[in-house]
């Protein structure tokens, strides 16, 4: 007692353990290093693995410069590896010992007591090892060299008489047949060391991406050792409470279980799972012993009213700190954009997933999650909301109907700040129409649709007119340009592509389907133009200040990265406006084609990469583009690097070598080129190919 009075409890600190990774997160031991270098600091230039065995093996480059190198020993051993005559087939290209491989081995069979742990703001997040694995080097290259000396040896011992050989042509051959194996024998054989080396050698090698502790792809993957629900009750599994109090899971529970639980862990983990339900379900489901007012005090607390129904709060799916699995995104925006969808079924039984994703600014998959929870989706007219218009319940609780339109109303002014949308008047229902007020079927959004665009026809009549004028006036004066935007039917067979794939009908709205009317870079003389896209001046306008914060933005993200394909920048560019508190100047909407013109303005040029032929990149995902000039000693090495790849889809390391030594007319130093091919490369089976281009 006295011992516990003298170290008493400074700080509690909430322990959460985070599933994520649990199957997938490996500790790599390497081999102790001075503790000025680490291992990040080493070009990794290749990494494969055996998943079955968990077994690895890493090439890492070796510092030829370093003083205590001996370079001597080094081509000795590239000499006797490959022989004097270097091809592409040769372990060391560059005649000198390069680079060293490490191989794994596991430390441990039973990594249940192990987990890697991540300190965050006062939560310590727990994730389970899936194995531990010790690296240590390779000598593989010595039983090369020991072949290549037999092969020698075996040449030199060739030179026997001809009489040697013919009595070594009529030796005697004894022919013998193998009796048939029993199934002991086969057992036996099978549990043998030969048996199994057989089998581990047969096992493909998978090839993988190294990416660098600073590199955003590693950003990214580190979230998920952040637990996705800390606030929920699915991470109470580390919780002990006293006298066996029951615990809720993280999945769904057998009815029984679920009703020892409180009843508001009851109603949080049934909302969670079914996600929308009619309050006449949820009674039922929790059973008739329950007062239905504690059940609309703690509904309140997790759903929200739509149309009748309770649809679970999107901060319940997505906690603090978790993100997209599909593009990254952090949980506000993703909150933000399913607070949007619900919202506008509050409006209407019809939304469209395009009208959706340009006011959000998601991916197609986030979005389709969000209408996937609370919708199903008809042939050519959109996605509907799943349950039918509560009335019954409207009718019995006037008051909390009250209380949740309240609600809306705040959220709705919060989305109309983020988002810029405008308030549009929606028609007043005929007298004696059945169904709620405020509810549009889709036959009558096809009538407004109809009828909005025979207002707007007169516009449009006005606005050719004057486009009309503008030629007239280009052909007497001749320095006055008129931009016109290009459409590619490359362009309007992505956008048919998409409605059918979706079953909904076609957006017809200004921006939509804009970034994929240019087909892999931009029309000539793009720069002279002087035209704006949703009223904002074009990106080249430095005295905006959407310009200005793009602008900024393009400028930092290519001095970091040197490479990026457009897929990879609008990724960026979202975790970017994440992190931008709300109603900032870049929520004004920017388009892809806006995008694309700051980064050429930025200094960066497109790299017209010769993809394969069948190859599964996205159009997004081919359009590449580059940092021409950064201002350091490297540029003009970049440079050749990236002529070099407008014409190659993937090069050997040799044939970038030789290209830059040819052009730059210098002797360039192994660390040179290093750093030329880690600024803008990757390498994968042996190959090397640009960020973002390389296809597993």
């Amino acid at each position: 007692m006295a011992n516990e009075e003298d170290d008493p409890v400074v700080q509690e600190i909430d322990v959460y353990l985070a599933k994520s990774l649990a199957e997938k997160l490996y500790l790599f031991q390497y081999p102790v290093r001075p503790a000025s270098m680490t291992y990040d600091d080493i070009p990794h230039l290749s990494a494969k693995i055996k998943p079955k065995q968990q077994k690895v093996e890493l090439e890492m480059a070796i510092d030829t410069l370093n003083p205590n190198y001996c370079r001597s020993k080094g081509e000795q051993i590239a000499l006797n590896v490959d022989g004097a005559c270097a091809d592409d087939s040769s372990t060391y290209s560059s005649k000198l010992m390069d680079k060293q491989t490490f191989c794994s081995s596991q430390s441990t069979s039973n990594t249940a007591r192990y987990a890697a742990a991540l300190y965050r703001q006062g939560e310590l997040h727990l994730t389970p090892l899936h194995g531990i694995l010790q690296l240590r080097p390779s000598f593989s290259y010595l039983d090369k060299a020991d072949a290549k000396h037999r092969e020698r040896e075996a040449a030199n011992e060739a030179g026997d008489s001809s009489q040697d050989e013919a009595e070594e042509d009529v030796k005697q051959i004894t022919v013998r047949f193998s009796r048939p194996e029993s199934e002991q024998a086969r057992q036996r054989r099978v549990q043998s060391y030969e048996f199994l080396q057989k089998k581990h050698a047969e096992e493909p090698w998978v090839h993988l991406h190294y990416y660098g502790l600073r590199d955003s792809r590693s950003e990214h993957e580190r979230q998920y050792l952040l637990c996705q629900g800390s606030s929920g009750v699915e991470n109470t599994e580390l919780v002990k409470s006293p006298r066996d109090k029951p615990v809720a899971p993280s999945n769904v529970l057998s009815m029984a279980q679920l009703r020892t639980l409180p009843l508001a862990d009851q109603i949080k983990i049934l909302m969670k799972n079914v996600k929308v339900m009619p309050f006449a379900n949820l009674m039922s489901l929790l059973g008739p012993s329950i007062d239905s007012v504690a059940v609309l005090r703690g509904i309140q607390k997790v759903a929200m009213l739509v149309q009748g129904n309770w649809v679970v709060k999107s901060d319940i799916l997505y906690p603090k700190d978790s993100s997209s699995p599909h593009s990254g995104v952090p949980a506000e925006v993703l909150c933000r954009g399913r607070d949007f969808v619900m919202w506008k079924f509050t409006q209407s039984r019809w939304v469209v997933r395009k009208e959706v994703a340009a006011v959000t600014k998601l991916c197609t998959e986030d979005v389709k999650d969000f209408l996937e929870h609370m919708a199903v989706v008809r042939i050519n007219k959109g996605w509907e909301f799943i349950l039918p218009y509560d009335g019954e319940f409207i009718k019995k609780h006037p008051d909390v109907v009250q209380r949740q339109h309240m609600l809306w109303t705040g959220i709705q002014a919060k989305l109309e700040k983020v988002y810029n949308l405008v308030k549009e008047t929606l028609p007043k229902k005929p007298d004696g129409q059945s169904g709620p007020a405020g509810l549009l079927s889709g036959d009558q959004r096809v009538q407004v649709a109809k009828s909005k665009a025979q207002q707007n026809h007169a516009l449009l009549e006005r606005e050719l007119q004057r486009r009309k004028e503008q030629m007239r006036v280009s052909e007497v004066l001749p320095g006055v340009r008129i931009k016109e935007e290009p459409m590619s039917e490359e362009g309007e067979e992505e956008e048919e592509r998409d409605a059918e794939e979706d079953e909904e009908p076609m957006d017809t709205s200004l921006g939509g389907g804009l970034h994929s009317r240019l087909a892999n870079g931009l029309p000539s003389g793009r720069a002279a133009g002087g035209d704006s896209f949703n009223g904002h001046p074009p990106p080249g306008c430095a005295s905006t200040p959407v310009a200005r914060e793009l602008r900024a933005f393009v400028e930092a993200t290519f001095q970091r990265q040197f490479v990026l394909t457009l897929s990879e920048l609008k990724r960026l560019f979202n975790l970017h406006l994440a992190s931008l508190p709300p109603g900032h100047t870049l929520f004004s909407g920017i388009s892809d084609r806006m995008l694309q013109d700051t980064v050429l303005a930025a200094g960066c040029k497109q790299i017209l990469v010769p993809f394969p032929p069948q190859t599964a990149a996205s159009p997004d995902e081919q359009k590449v583009f580059a940092l021409w000039e950064s201002g350091d000693m490297s540029d003009q090495h970049r440079q050749v690097l990236l002529e070099i790849f407008s014409k190659n889809y993937r090069v050997r390391r040799n044939m970038i070598q030789s290209r830059l030594t040819q052009e730059c007319g210098e002797d360039l130093s192994k660390q040179e080129v290093d750093k030329v091919l880690k600024d803008c490369c990757v390498s994968y089976g042996g190959m090397w190919y640009l960020k973002g281009t390389v296809q597993s």
